[in-house]
């Protein structure tokens, strides 16, 4: 069986291999191939294994052979699922691989915010701290998380993980979701979350109804000390919107992982924000987290070898 590996790197890194994948097939590796590129790289493999390329009708249908999507990551809104399941091609993904990553990653931005930690660092770094008449200096603001609001907009498994950290925070925890969950917090809508929150943070996927749900209408209705952090897909906010809200002072800061463009677009508009801390899309990427990813990718293909697919999205 011939198994097409594209944008492997991104989850190998240097320090892990495809190994137990290659026991299946005949893997065949390369980068991320463009549109143009990509039916000769797949050419007659049975199996794709990707995180961002796009898969189309068109690339379906000069693809024959392919049988299989194993998309390496959580989101999918990069394959046409319509068209693949049309053409009898199974996809499968990896669920919930990475939820106690993304929750750290989340607060350690939301720590990071609330101490100012980027100044500090940069200040005692060009020696203002050498020149100080006191102990000690604070000029950027300092605070405390005990007692803070967190709005989560959307509580899968990783916004509960996040809830849980910030809770140990004595953090208070209200989230928006479409439909109200059992999970012992106050459920509100997306207009009080706004406005109520003293951090807010996005925990949902991208599609055409949450596409910009941060805009100029919604910063405008947060507190102006307030901060938001984005580790979920950087096409929820509109990312004009929110570096005229940084830079004019409608609230207080951002943190994100993950922008509209990736790799980052020299055109980003977050460049230079005021109070912008960004990540290069980090947050899934410990050792640990890319291990477990690739031990189910590798239990995806082999399940479904077996005819008996697991993880898949458009059955």
């Amino acid at each position: 069986m011939k198994i097409c590996a594209c944008e492997w790197k991104s989850v190998c890194g240097d320090d892990l291999s495809f190994a137990e994948i290659e026991k299946l097939g005949e893997v065949s590796y390369y980068g991320k191939p463009s549109p143009e590129e990509l039916p000769a790289v797949i050419g007659d493999s049975e199996v794709l294994l990707c995180s961002k390329v796009s898969v189309t009708p068109a690339l379906l249908d000069s693809c024959p052979n392919l049988k299989y999507i194993g998309v390496m990551a959580t989101g999918y809104n990069n394959i046409d699922l319509a068209a693949c399941r049309e053409r009898g091609v199974t996809v499968t993904n990896i669920p919930d691989y990475s939820s106690s990553a993304v929750a750290q990653m989340t607060m350690t931005f939301i720590l990071a915010l609330a101490t100012s930690l980027e100044a500090y660092t940069a200040s005692t770094a060009r020696g203002d701290w050498t020149r100080s008449e006191l102990f000690c200096y604070y000029p950027y603001p300092l605070t405390e998380l005990e007692g803070k609001i967190l709005g989560l907009v959307g509580m899968g498994s990783i916004g509960e993980k996040v809830a849980r950290l910030a809770e140990a925070f004595g953090m208070k925890v209200i989230y928006h979701t479409r439909r109200k969950k059992e999970c012992g917090r106050e459920h509100v809508s997306l207009d009080a979350l706004f406005a109520r929150s003293d951090f807010v943070s996005l925990h949902l996927p991208l599609s055409a109804e949450t596409e910009k749900l941060i805009s100029r209408e919604s910063l405008a209705k947060m507190k102006k000390s307030a901060f938001l952090i984005n580790t979920a897909r950087g096409g929820l906010i509109d990312e004009q919107a929110l570096r005229d809200a940084l830079d004019g002072g409608v609230i207080a800061g951002f943190a994100g992982d993950v922008l509209t463009v990736e790799p980052q677009s020299s055109t980003c508009p977050l460049i230079g924000a005021k109070n912008c801390i960004l990540t290069p899309h980090i947050a899934w990427a410990p050792k640990e987290t890319r291990a477990r990813l690739i031990g189910i990718l590798r239990d995806n293909l082999a399940a479904w070898l077996n005819g008996k697919a697991q993880n898949a999205v458009n059955g």
